[in-house]
């Protein structure tokens, strides 16, 4: 058992919310404090991406590593989209269609890294626009990003996880992404931005932010019980922590 000391305060310290889906024999357990909280991306806002030295400058945000898909189905969505994407949209296109854009990372099927990051990431200077080519593309034709990128791409920094007890019943966590997410590597990273106060500056609460991302996740049925449990009057929420330094 883990003692706290009397006046302590956790470090991560956060409120949860669960309750019963006896119609999926599921518990859905969701981490109020990061859903209610004013997270928002500041990708070319400030963001200092994930490598061991401040990289702001570089404008890689979350994508210096190779995306790695979750199934068959993830990958073949990004084969799909990249077929579509445009020169105008992807400054690496002729590598990818040349050599390809996918590769294999300890048995994972993985986007390639080229020039330090993901083949899909326009650098500064490419004249259609830095960032994802998937989000140029998604902007230009009025679709969804997440409908053209690899899964864990639009996820970020929400993770859910799922486990199933011996009686097949199971327990789906829906949190923020943490550093150990990444692996051994995360701890490493300079910055990480659901840990940074830099990143807390959003106009809205994360569940209306990232409001179809959440759906696709954890479906509407769910979501809205979530939104009236995060809503209830009379419950002065717990800050977030990097909100609170």
């Amino acid at each position: 058992m883990v003692s706290i000391s009397s006046g302590s305060v956790p470090i991560d310290l956060h409120e949860w919310i669960s309750f019963e889906d006896e119609h999926t024999r599921r518990t859905w357990v969701i981490d109020a404090t990061f859903l209610r909280s004013n997270w928002s991306c500041i990708y070319g806002s400030g963001c200092k991406g994930v490598h061991d030295d401040d990289t702001t400058h570089l404008a890689e945000g979350c994508c210096s590593h190779g995306a790695h898909f979750i199934d068959d189905a993830d990958v073949q969505t990004v084969v799909q989209s990249a077929a579509r994407l445009k020169r105008r949209h992807w400054q690496f296109k002729k590598q990818g269609m040349r050599d390809g854009f996918l590769a294999e990372e300890d048995g994972a099927t993985t986007t390639r890294v080229v020039d330090g990051a993901c083949i899909f990431l326009n650098r500064p200077g490419f004249e259609g626009g830095v960032g994802c080519a998937f989000h140029h593309a998604a902007a230009e034709s009025g679709e969804r990003k997440m409908d053209l990128q690899p899964d864990v791409c639009w996820q970020l920094p929400l993770r859910l996880e799922e486990q199933t007890d011996d009686h097949g019943y199971v327990t789906s966590t829906l949190r923020e992404w943490k550093r150990r997410d990444w692996g051994p590597g995360g701890d490493d990273f300079h910055w990480w931005c659901t840990e940074s106060s830099d990143a807390f500056v959003g106009t809205r609460p994360v569940y209306r932010y990232l409001r179809d991302e959440i759906v696709e996740m954890i479906g509407q049925q769910v979501y809205d019980e979530v939104v009236t449990l995060l809503e209830r009057p009379k419950w002065t929420p717990l800050p977030h922590p990097a909100a609170r330094r």
